[in-house]
């Protein structure tokens, strides 16, 4: 089995972010295509996998912005919903108090009466 030789580089996806990339190459693809190739062939690489991490990176904010705008309108959805349902229950307990002081105030002139 031929020997290898690792290559590694460095190149930063974001600011904040810098993750190796290493290339095991075998000493013939070495010896047979130069110093000069390997390096292009691992920097190709190095550009390829960037490309698609940055365009997964997109990706996942372009779903993430749906996600949150999808959220923004079920919870105003829901705040809607919720003050709808505040308004029938104030409606109910106006109803519900009126009725029974009515009854109460009902049976106080009952019994002053008697």
């Amino acid at each position: 089995m031929p020997p290898s030789v690792s290559l590694s580089c460095r190149r930063p996806l974001a600011p904040e972010y810098s993750l190796p990339v290493t290339a095991k190459l075998s000493k013939r693809f070495y010896d047979v295509l130069g110093e000069d190739v390997a390096n292009e062939v691992v920097d190709w690489f190095n550009a390829v996998d960037l490309t698609y991490r940055t365009d997964l990176r997109e990706l996942n904010e372009l779903n993430f912005a749906r996600f949150d705008a999808k959220l923004e309108q079920r919870l105003a959805e829901f705040r809607a919903e919720l003050a709808a349902l505040r308004t029938e229950l104030i409606r109910w307990m106006f109803a519900f108090w009126v009725t029974n002081f009515i009854g109460v105030a009902g049976l106080l002139i009952a019994l002053r009466g008697h």
